[in-house]
């Protein structure tokens, strides 16, 4: 194992992420603010969550060829449901109480949007964004497999060659970046919640 290969598996992860909040943020609030367009973009998501993800790479290689592009755009399509949901979730259970109280003072949706129901729904948000990450660990290991690089090309390596301790590495750089991943978010997660619980 080398560290560029540690790093390559990062960056892919962080980006991928990166851009499934910017995408996924927005559609839980339109899931939100539209009851009627809900059951679309749940249904997309979920849909896409089911196919399996060397299978959904090699669909994405087809059309834009093989590399970090290809993984990143997956593992994108792979974090939107955790993301999606929790933004629609962490929305719907703001207190109604609150949301009447912000519009009695003459807050206007998007207002009361922004500045009260986005604040208290963000450790429910964040929930789906630690789940996000920490499966887009374990599922960059498909890029090996499309010329992603990352850690699956050592455990790619190993089963190529039958090298059990090839395996066993890579297997075990997954782990314990997936466990510092949780640990740390779990931490974050529970200052939000206590936060929230506090306001």
């Amino acid at each position: 194992m080398t560290l560029q290969m540690f790093l390559e598996h990062l960056y892919m992860v962080i980006l991928a992420v990166i851009f499934a909040i910017g995408i996924g943020l927005p559609l839980g609030i339109l899931s939100y603010l539209f009851p009627g367009a809900r059951k679309a973009i749940l249904w997309v998501v979920d849909v896409l969550q089911t196919i399996p993800s060397l299978a959904l790479l090699g669909i994405i290689m087809v059309f834009i060829g093989a590399g970090k592009i290809t993984v990143i755009t997956g593992l994108v399509l792979y974090s939107l449901l955790p993301i999606v949901r929790n933004t629609n979730l962490g929305l719907t259970e703001v207190d109604p109480a609150i949301k009447e109280a912000a519009r009695g003072m003459g807050m206007s949706k998007f207002y009361q949007l922004i500045r009260v129901e986005l604040p208290l729904a963000f450790p429910v948000i964040f929930t789906g964004i630690r789940i996000a990450t920490v499966n887009s660990i374990g599922s960059a290991v498909f890029a090996a497999f499309v010329g992603g690089g990352g850690l699956g090309s050592i455990i790619y390596r190993g089963i190529r060659i039958q090298n059990i301790r090839l395996i066993a590495s890579g297997t075990l750089s997954l782990m314990l970046m997936a466990v510092v991943f949780d640990l740390v978010m779990g931490m974050i997660e529970k200052r939000l919640y206590r936060r929230s619980s506090a306001a």
